[in-house]
């Protein structure tokens, strides 16, 4: 049985859980900071299609959005950093 990986949190103020990205998640928001308008790349360094659980997965934590839909890959969602997501990576 696969167990899943969950990102690891940290508690921050009054006990509030805010979660750490993982290293594929950092790289890929990472990537964003030199875009136009902070796009985040479909695909990675290898020119495989970056894994749809880390797109989700920053989106769901608020780093991340969707920016608008793709009409050749409607599976596919592209996204641009947040405002967080900035501020997140941009700590390193």
């Amino acid at each position: 049985m696969a167990t899943e990986t969950r990102p690891r949190q940290r508690t921050h103020g009054e006990g509030t859980a805010v979660s750490k990205p993982t290293a594929a998640q950092r790289d890929w928001l990472r990537r964003g900071l030199g875009q136009p308008g902070g796009k985040l790349p479909l695909f990675d360094h290898d020119g495989q299609r970056v894994h749809p659980r880390t797109v989700r997965a920053c989106v769901d934590r608020g780093w991340a959005e969707p920016w608008f839909d793709n009409p050749l890959k409607p599976d596919w969602l592209v996204c641009k950093l947040t405002a967080s997501g900035r501020r997140l990576v941009s700590e390193d």
